[in-house]
């Protein structure tokens, strides 16, 4: 059972995540346009404009690299797709594109940013 210091610890390590990978995609062009978005089918932790196309982001941080190839799967991505189909009313206003990307993030290795992650 987690306790309270250890499940705030985490909420911290997920904050921090969340920041490294918005400065990663702005980085790579994007303009961050909502962080931590909640809404009734859950929660998106990024939300990015490039262009004409709207990301909606899941990050994962993992303590070792090894482990990032197991930090998502189709359960969470359900997750993230469900909270997007809300929120993408709000955000692609113009007839912009929708995806759903993630990012993988871990100490000592380069960001993973996986283009179009959900694709049901």
């Amino acid at each position: 059972m987690k306790t309270p210091a250890t499940r705030q610890r985490a909420e911290q390590q997920g904050r921090d995540a969340e920041q490294l990978a918005g400065h990663f995609l702005k980085g790579q062009g994007y303009e961050i346009l909502a962080e931590r978005v909640r809404n009734a089918a859950g929660e998106i932790d990024l939300i990015a404009r490039k262009d004409a196309l709207i990301a909606f982001v899941e990050v994962k941080w993992r303590k070792r690299a090894a482990d990032l190839d197991i930090a998502i799967d189709e359960r969470r991505l359900a997750r993230v797709a469900a909270a997007t189909e809300i929120a993408a009313y709000d955000y692609a206003k113009n007839g912009e594109d929708i995806r759903i990307d993630v990012i993988l993030l871990a100490p000592g290795a380069s960001p993973r940013h996986i283009i179009n992650a959900w694709m049901p």
